[in-house]
């Protein structure tokens, strides 16, 4: 893959390796955090996420030893916060492992925020093509999410907006909150001015992320995701685990569904036996570079 070198190409400073990725559109910068402070990741999001200064990303993702899985991972946002999990970043993880040898296994542990996922990776020409990532239970208690006013689910409640507007929300955590709303003209839906209202909204402590989502049969749905701390994106994969479980719970949908996103398609299933949904999808090298430490 093509390479580069980061920003001032200043030779006396340490430099940190890097490889830029995508899932679905959802990109990253990945790194090796086990010879880093760790003080230092909030800033380095920040800086290597900007793009316009910056390599230009939804996040980075950090590589840690784990005493409880195979490898750690740390996701933080473009804006230095620290999300607990990301669908479509621990795809991009895991085939960094692979490709890069730090692992021979198809079958991985990655400890994260939100717990251990498990996930199977599909090889092509000694390189991952694409990864199926236990996403876990879906958490529906309305406290656990965490969302203000008690400890029930979250099913067709009514959101009221500053401005005067109401949505009908139902809300889902995968290790970190989301709030599905389903609306009849998606292309066109103004993501921009709602995302950042409702994910700010006082009922979510920690914040929240936002899916838009038009059902267009039982086994099809188109989303688009604002992304706490970072905007909206091309694909969300937390995102599309939370909007499967919406729409079952909404009774909109078969429980294995793919998922239209403005980066590409997702497949999940909300399977009976477990009671947890399972995500898969492409990931993707873009490219690798060095920054200055």
């Amino acid at each position: 893959m093509p390479g580069i070198t980061g920003a001032g190409n200043n030779r006396n400073t340490a430099m940190i390796q890097f490889t830029k990725m995508h899932g679905t559109g959802n990109d990253y910068v990945v790194i090796d955090g086990r010879k880093q402070k760790a003080a230092g990741f909030s800033r380095l999001a920040r800086a290597m996420s900007d793009r316009h200064y910056g390599i230009g990303s939804d996040g980075i993702l950090v590589l840690l030893g784990s005493k409880s899985a195979d490898f750690r991972m740390r996701m933080f946002n473009p804006d230095g916060s620290e999300a607990e999990m990301c669908g479509n970043g621990i795809r991009c993880f895991a085939k960094y492992l692979y490709d890069n040898r730090l692992t021979s296994k198809k079958r991985l542990t990655i400890e994260t925020a939100a717990g251990v996922k498990e996930l199977r990776l599909q090889v092509k020409n000694r390189g991952v093509s694409s990864v199926v990532v236990n996403m876990g239970e879906p958490i529906l208690r309305r406290d656990r999410i965490p969302m203000i006013g008690g400890q029930g689910m979250v099913v067709g409640e009514t959101l009221q907006m500053d401005d005067g507007s109401r949505f009908t929300i139902t809300a889902v955590s995968m290790g970190n909150p989301h709030v599905v709303i389903f609306v009849e003209e998606i292309e066109k839906f103004p993501v921009e001015k709602y995302g950042p209202i409702v994910e700010n909204h006082a009922l979510f402590p920690n914040r929240t992320n936002v899916e838009f989502v038009k059902v267009l049969n039982r086994k099809e749905v188109v989303q688009r995701t604002w992304e706490r701390g970072t905007g909206e994106t091309l694909s969300c994969g937390t995102g599309a685990s939370a909007v499967t479980a919406a729409c079952i719970l909404n009774k909109l949908t078969e429980r294995k569904i793919q998922i239209h996103l403005p980066g590409g398609d997702l497949k999940t299933e909300w399977r009976e036996d477990d009671n947890t949904i399972y995500l898969s999808g492409p990931a993707v090298e873009v490219f690798t570079g060095k920054w200055p430490g």
